[in-house]
C-alpha cells in the first residue's frame, strides 16, 4: 500500500521562526513512516521556500537550510498538479502531496495567507481556513466577533492608521472612556513584540506609536488583572474541548526567538478551579471556535478575574505542538498521545477535505 504524501511546512519571516522549527521537528518524528512519507519545505526568515530532504535534527538546531542539498521550491496554486514544484540546476520536478501540514506562526505565516495558496493548490491542509486565520491572528477582528456572539473580552478599543494625522485627540479620547493601565498591542502579531503596558497619557501615547511600528492597526484592551486559563479545541462540526489548564506565570514573557521556549512549562492540569467554572470555559472555548469558524485545533485562552468574570483573551489557530506546549499537553489529558494527536490532525484534515474541494 502506498504511503501518504505529508508536506509539513515550517519557518517563515515572523518573529515566530524558531518556535515554528521546533515544532515541526517534534511533529515530524511523531508522524508514522511506514504510513507516511514526509517532505519537507522550509521557509527562511528572509522568505525563500526550500525543499529540504535533510535529517530533522537540522531542522531543530535551526541549522537546516545551511544544507547543501536544498533546493527552491514552492505549492503550485493550479489544482491540476497539487503538489510542490522543486527547481534544481534550472530542471522542475513535481511531487505530488496528500495532505499538508503548515506549522507556521505568526504574520505572512499562520494568519491565512499560506492558508489561501493551499486552498489554491487543492491540497487538505490541517488547521483554520483563511478567514478564521486571519481572523484570530487580528485582535481587532476576534473583539469584534466574540461581541457579537455575546462572548466577554476585555474592554478594547481600536486605532486605525487613518486615524494617525489625529493621534493625540484619539489617544485623549480613548483615555477620557478608559482607566489606566492599558494593554497596547499590534493587532496583527503572533507574539508580544511590539506590545506594551501605559500607566499614564505619556506612556499611552509612546505605546501606541510603538504598535504603530509592527502594524497599520492598534488594539488597546483594559489591563486585567487575573488568573489565566487555557483550553485545547480539536474537531471540525463537532468539535472537543480539553481539560482546562492554568499558567501559574501569567505576567512572564516569552521571547518567540528562543528555541526552547515553551508556557507548557509552566501550565498546571487540571487547574485549581470550580467545576462550573471549568464547564464554562469549554462551553465558551467551543463557542468561540465555532464563531470564527476555526477547525482542526485551536488554543484558547482566557482570563479568570477575582470576582469571578471569565473573558476571551486571544485564540491561536496553530500552536505550538512541541510534546511540552500547551496545547500537546492538554490533551494529553485527553489520552492522546503526541504521536496519535499529530496522525488524529492528519487524518482529520484528509477526511474533512471533501467540503473545500
Amino acid at each position: 500500500m502506498a504511503r501518504i504524501k505529508a508536506a509539513v511546512i515550517f519557518g517563515g519571516t515572523a518573529r515566530e521562526h524558531s518556535l515554528s522549527l521546533a515544532s515541526a521537528a517534534e511533529v515530524i518524528r511523531s508522524i508514522p513512516k511506514d504510513k507516511y512519507e514526509v517532505i519537507c519545505i522550509g521557509i527562511t526568515r528572509k522568505g525563500r521556500w526550500l525543499y529540504f530532504p535533510g535529517d530533522v535534527e537540522d531542522i531543530a538546531d535551526g541549522t537546516w537550510e545551511q544544507d547543501t542539498d536544498c533546493a527552491s521550491a514552492f505549492i503550485s496554486p493550479d489544482p491540476l498538479y497539487r503538489g510542490i514544484i522543486t527547481i534544481e540546476n534550472g530542471e522542475t520536478t513535481i511531487r505530488r502531496v496528500d495532505v499538508v501540514f503548515p506549522i507556521l506562526m505568526g504574520k505572512k505565516s499562520g494568519d491565512g495567507t499560506v492558508q489561501g495558496l493551499l486552498d489554491l493548490s487543492g491540497i487538505p491542509y490541517v488547521g483554520s481556513g483563511v478567514l478564521a486565520s486571519a481572523s484570530c491572528m487580528d485582535k481587532s477582528h476576534t473583539h469584534m466577533v466574540m461581541d457579537d456572539y455575546n462572548i466577554k473580552t476585555a474592554d478594547w478599543r481600536l486605532i486605525t492608521q487613518r486615524e494617525i494625522n489625529d493621534l493625540d485627540n484619539k489617544c485623549n479620547a480613548i483615555a477620557s472612556e478608559m482607566d489606566f493601565p492599558l494593554i497596547v498591542k499590534p493587532a496583527n502579531s503572533g507574539s508580544n513584540s511590539g506590545t506594551s503596558i501605559a500607566a499614564n497619557l505619556d506612556e499611552f501615547l509612546a505605546a501606541v506609536k510603538l504598535a504603530f511600528s509592527s502594524d497599520n492597526k492598534v488594539v488597546i484592551e483594559k489591563y486585567i488583572k487575573a488568573r489565566k486559563l487555557e483550553a485545547a479545541v480539536l474537531g471540525y462540526d463537532m468539535p472537543v474541548c480539553s481539560p482546562v489548564g492554568e499558567i501559574r506565570n501569567p505576567d512572564r514573557t516569552y521571547d518567540p526567538t528562543d528555541f526552547n521556549v515553551s508556557t507548557g512549562d509552566d501550565l498546571t492540569v487540571p487547574a485549581d478551579i470550580p467545576k462550573d467554572i471549568e464547564k464554562r470555559v469549554q462551553e465558551t472555548a467551543i463557542a468561540a471556535f465555532k464563531a470564527l469558524g476555526c477547525r482542526g485545533l485551536a488554543r484558547v485562552d482566557f482570563f479568570l478575574t477575582e470576582e469571578g468574570e471569565l473573558l476571551l483573551n486571544k485564540i491561536g489557530t496553530m500552536p505550538g505542538l512541541r510534546k511540552n506546549s500547551v496545547f500537546c499537553c492538554l490533551m494529553k489529558e485527553l489520552d492522546y498521545s503526541h504521536n496519535e494527536l499529530i496522525v488524529e490532525l492528519l487524518e482529520q484534515a484528509v477526511d474533512n477535505a471533501d467540503r473545500n474541494y
